[in-house]
């Protein structure tokens, strides 16, 4: 990374803590070059790279200033603690109802679980695809099954060893996407009949999983931004015969929240000490807004208990359907398990990924998708300030691409979906994130998408409809 960027970045994090906050003056490029012993050029450079993010914007004869993303700022949601208690899921018919409902290509894609793929590099990627399949011995195609890609696997140990964890190369088992490493890992450890602590909200494919395999849910709630509430969890893990959890601990889906790292210590500490296995969920790891990326849970697994699964879906290439899974002490049973069922992943969709990753430029190409991304979650937040109700709640996450929205206590974002979608627009309803299908006044809204009038207008009429309930 260049000096102005990094200098950049630091900006970018006085103004995401709120030091710097919308509407002040940053500091003059002047004053900056002196105080932080940089050349004039590097200040410039960092600050249009700031404007170019939607941070900072420029006045006439005044200096540059943090940008208000919104005049009026929405409050934070409060999601309401209560105990954990076991739970049949029984959300698929809910869920698939909804999905279908979000195909059409032509409505705003508010509802959908994806960022545009104009964001990802997919020309390069072709091309890695066909340098690699070119230069593949004909033996590889049946030889890597198995195991996967050598050099994908290195260079997925390679990417966990920059952020402090030590992977041995036998623990990590490639899989088609992270949703075959999550089922997976929760068949390794799990019968039917068990009870599997959860996040309330949850990720609706969570549910699916849960229902498919006929296990119960005990709803641990997570805090907007702090994440998991460990007090619940505690509690739930003395009363009840816990087999597993499924966490993500960085930017959850639906809410973004993430927890810090005196928190992910006391997670550890909490299933060492009950001896129940971690699925730490972190397909959006890479997608962080923040300077420093978030240490998974994984990094403090001393015993092996932590199955981390990956993918690049959601920051790479969302059509190859190449993920993975580190999964300590049970990285055998996963292994068979796959063999059992899907066998592998597409070896030529590992070869193109592996390639790409040695000389595409992924950590540059993820910069400028965090940036857009970030430039995305303040246009969105700042239309919801314009045009929901004041008593409109909604998340700041500091990382990936969605927001979850809590409204006034009468609107049903069901209800709120047939009438958005009449108009063309999209939404993710709050029911099909619980197991309980609590949330009916909540959705999930998704600002991966390029900001255009289109979206500003899509923003305006679902305000105008929410307000008539």
């Amino acid at each position: 990374m260049k000096r102005y960027e990094r200098f950049a970045d630091e900006i970018a994090e006085l103004i995401r803590s709120g030091v710097l906050k919308g509407g002040e003056r940053i500091p003059s490029v002047r004053h900056a070059s002196r105080t932080y012993g940089v050349s004039p050029s590097t200040v410039f450079q960092a600050y249009y790279l700031l404007e170019d993010r939607g941070l900072i914007q420029a006045r006439a004869r005044s200096g540059y200033f943090v940008r208000e993303h919104a005049k009026r700022p929405l409050n934070e949601p409060d999601i309401s603690a209560r105990a954990g208690e076991t739970t049949e899921v029984g959300v698929s018919e809910l869920v698939f109802s909804v999905l279908a409902s979000l195909r059409d290509p032509q409505t705003v894609p508010f509802g959908s679980a994806f960022p545009s793929p104009g964001l990802f590099p997919l020309p390069r990627l072709a091309r890695s695809m066909a340098h690699a399949v070119r230069d593949m011995p004909a033996g590889a195609v049946i030889a890597e099954m198995t195991a996967g890609n050598p050099d994908l696997r290195r260079q997925i140990a390679l990417r966990y060893m920059v952020s402090g964890v030590m992977l041995p190369l036998e623990e990590l088992v490639i899989t088609n996407g992270a949703m075959e490493a999550l089922n997976l890992c929760l068949q390794a450890v799990t019968e039917p009949g068990d009870l599997v602590a959860i996040e309330a909200p949850a990720f609706y494919a969570t549910l699916q999983v849960l229902e498919r395999l006929k296990l119960k849910a005990v709803e641990i709630p997570v805090h907007p931004r702090e994440g998991i509430d460990l007090d619940v969890l505690a509690d739930s893990l003395r009363r009840l015969p816990i087999k597993a959890c499924w966490f993500m601990s960085s930017l959850q889906n639906p809410l973004g929240a993430s927890m810090g790292e005196a928190k992910k210590d006391a997670l550890y500490a909490l299933i060492e000490q009950h001896q129940v296995p971690l699925i730490e969920d972190d397909v959006y790891a890479e997608l962080y807004f923040t300077r420093e990326p978030p240490k998974p849970v994984k990094s403090r697994d001393r015993q092996g208990l932590v199955m981390h699964c990956g993918s690049f879906s959601k920051s790479l290439a969302p059509g190859y359907r190449v993920g993975w899974v580190a999964a300590g002490r049970f990285a055998e049973q996963v292994s068979r398990l796959k063999l059992m069922t899907t066998i592998s992943p597409s070896v030529p969709a590992q070869a193109a990924i592996a390639d790409y990753l040695q000389h595409g430029g992924y950590d540059r190409h993820l910069r400028k998708l965090r940036h857009t991304l970030e430039m995305q979650q303040g246009a969105m937040l700042a239309s919801a300030a314009r045009h929901f109700p004041a008593s409109t709640r909604v998340t700041r996450p500091g990382g990936g691409y969605f927001l979850w929205f809590e409204f006034p206590e009468p609107v049903d974002s069901l209800q709120l979906l047939h009438l958005a979608l009449a108009q063309g627009i999209s939404l993710a309803p709050g029911p099909i994130f619980s197991a309980t299908q609590r949330f009916r006044n909540c959705a999930r809204l998704n600002h991966g998408h390029a900001w255009d009038q289109r979206s500003e207008n899509a923003m305006a009429l679902l305000g105008r409809m929410i307000k008539s309930f």
